[in-house]
């Protein structure tokens, strides 16, 4: 008699893998569908559908908690547009019904009553009493577009999301990783995702560096996709020790602007699960302010960001900054932007050094990426930089190598640190190093944080090596005889080092090839020079053969 097999179980799938699993299988199913080009439409896409998801699971905890303690709740989506209504029943809506719901102004809601579409809803929603809810939401979805055409693959993906259950710490914790690992994708997809995408390495070094303690205002205002806030929410969440501790950093801590609808929706959800529940993310352009407006209720502890460069502001945004110092060149107004924000001497957190020496600490602190060209940069540029050494502190500048930021940019970029407590007298720079046989960082081949260990060792007991060295700032500042400003040239090379063209300004690489130019043309002079002699000591020239002719 045969013997039965038995049937191989399989080891049963961790959350990890059960979610791993689940992304892939609703990004397979939006290939197939033909509105849709690419990361850049799928993961904003998947956004947006995770986004109602988790809203709703997140407003079914607060119905429970509310009731529990007796107390009326009302949902920020109502009646018949939660994802409990439309989305949660696996065979509900769907195909061109499920389509015209979503996207049409007014359709027939999943109920049978004619109403607003799901989109038209979200994006008419206001705040009230207080709850700025529904202010997210709506300002998430007036920049969000269905671009599937297909609602019966819709209706799949719609399907795979609900099996992800948004009030498990667990499932929300592994999400969050996998959303992060979806950024990076959507950063390499397309140029232009780059520009809100700062690689995490670099982003937790800045946090690290700059140490936010609870009960400091953290702002980051072009905050992309959200990555300084992540780092400084997580940073923060480790030194809460109560529930007064954790209200604090929930409600009065993390702050944003972001001017994009995309990376705006992609920051809200990065937030979401990383455990903040309403991120205080301001919908608009930053710079929309008049500087001479800002005052002290609108400074903030520390400023961690990756302004965007290269960009050109209007005129309308030029003209909020002084008269001498208006530019179009979008990093240079964020610069100046910083410095208002930051809170003056005396209103701050003393740092845990500073406690108990000095009431109010060093006044706000910064940590800016910027590119090479801030460094050099003359005209309104060196104005701005002459403000930075005379009014703050800019203490420490990291020059990072060449790469970080591929395949966005190959501009080499740096990293300024100053606080306000005074004007600067010693500039420290830092030259941050590629791995041994490297030249340049990739896509592939991306800087990890643990490079930068040797620079947080020497964060706090400097000393001048073959990676870092100090400069004094007046020594930087060039003024001709009436006074007015020169330069502020802040690209100081490594003493150690030999001299890397790639942070040569323009005109001093335009020198220095010319220079070299020069030097070959006189050394091939002297070649030729050389050669002609040795050609007439072994041979008789055409004037002496001409000689003899003439003579005999």
């Amino acid at each position: 008699m045969a013997k039965k097999r038995t049937a191989k179980t399989e080891a049963p799938k961790t959350t990890a893998q059960q979610l791993g699993s689940l992304v892939k299988s609703a990004r397979d199913i939006m290939r197939k569908d033909k509105g849709l080009n690419g990361d850049l439409d799928r993961l904003p896409m998947l956004t947006w559908v995770m986004f109602l998801k988790f809203l709703d699971d997140l407003e079914q905890i607060e119905e429970t908690r509310a009731a529990l303690g007796r107390k009326k709740y009302r949902t920020a989506i109502e009646s018949p547009y939660r994802w409990r209504d439309w989305a949660a029943k696996k065979d509900g809506i769907t195909g061109d019904e499920l389509i015209k719901f979503i996207n049409h102004d007014e359709a027939v809601c999943p109920n049978g009553k004619k109403g607003a579409g799901l989109f038209a809803y979200l994006r008419s929603l206001q705040g009230r009493n207080g709850d700025g809810r529904r202010d997210v939401i709506a300002n998430v979805f007036r920049g969000v577009i269905n671009r599937m055409i297909s609602g019966y693959l819709l209706r799949d993906v719609i399907n795979l999301v609900d099996g992800i259950h948004f009030n498990s710490a667990e499932e929300i914790h592994t999400l969050s990783h996998l959303y992060e690992s979806m950024l990076r994708e959507m950063r390499d997809a397309a140029g232009d995702s780059g520009e809100f995408y700062t690689p995490r390495p670099v982003v937790r070094f800045m946090v690290e560096a700059i140490d936010p303690r609870l009960g400091e205002t953290v702002l980051d205002p072009a905050c992309g996709t959200g990555g300084f806030l992540v780092e400084s929410f997580s940073h923060l969440e480790k030194q809460c020790k109560t529930v007064e501790d954790m209200k604090q950093l929930q409600d009065e801590s993390i702050f944003g602007g972001e001017a994009k609808p995309l990376p705006y929706m992609l920051a809200q959800m990065n937030l979401l699960l990383h455990g903040l529940k309403s991120p205080r993310v301001a919908y608009g352009n930053s710079l929309a302010v008049k500087l001479t407006e800002i005052g002290n209720r609108d400074r903030v502890d520390i400023i961690l960001t990756n302004p965007p460069f290269g960009g050109e502001e209007e005129a309308g945004i030029r003209g909020n900054f002084p008269a001498d110092k208006q530019t179009s060149e979008t990093a240079l107004l964020f610069l100046q932007l910083i410095m208002r924000k930051l809170k003056r001497p005396g209103t701050s957190v003393p740092s845990p050094s500073e406690r108990g020496s000095r009431v109010g600490g060093r006044g706000g602190r910064a940590a800016v990426v910027v590119p090479n060209g801030t460094l050099f940069g003359d005209g309104v540029c060196a104005r701005i930089k002459h403000e930075l050494l005379t009014e703050f502190n800019l203490h420490t500048i990291v020059r990072l190598p060449n790469g970080v930021f591929a395949p966005y940019t190959s501009i080499p970029t740096n990293l300024l640190f100053f606080d306000r407590s005074g004007p600067t007298k010693f500039i420290w720079y830092y030259e941050q190093p590629l791995p041994e046989e490297r030249k340049s960082y990739t896509k592939t081949k991306p800087i990890q944080f643990e490079e930068f260990a040797d620079c947080l060792k020497w964060w706090n007991k400097r000393k001048e090596n073959g990676r870092a060295w100090k400069v004094k700032a007046a020594d930087v500042i060039k003024k001709d005889d009436d006074g007015n400003i020169i330069s502020v040239n802040l690209d100081i090379k490594n003493p150690s080092a030999a001299e890397a063209l790639e942070h040569l300004p323009p005109e001093q690489l335009v020198e220095s090839i010319v220079a070299k130019e020069r030097r070959i043309l006189e050394i091939m002079g002297e070649i030729r020079q050389v050669l002609g002699k040795d050609e007439g000591r072994s041979a008789p020239g055409p004037s002496a053969v001409g000689k003899k002719a003439r003579t005999g």
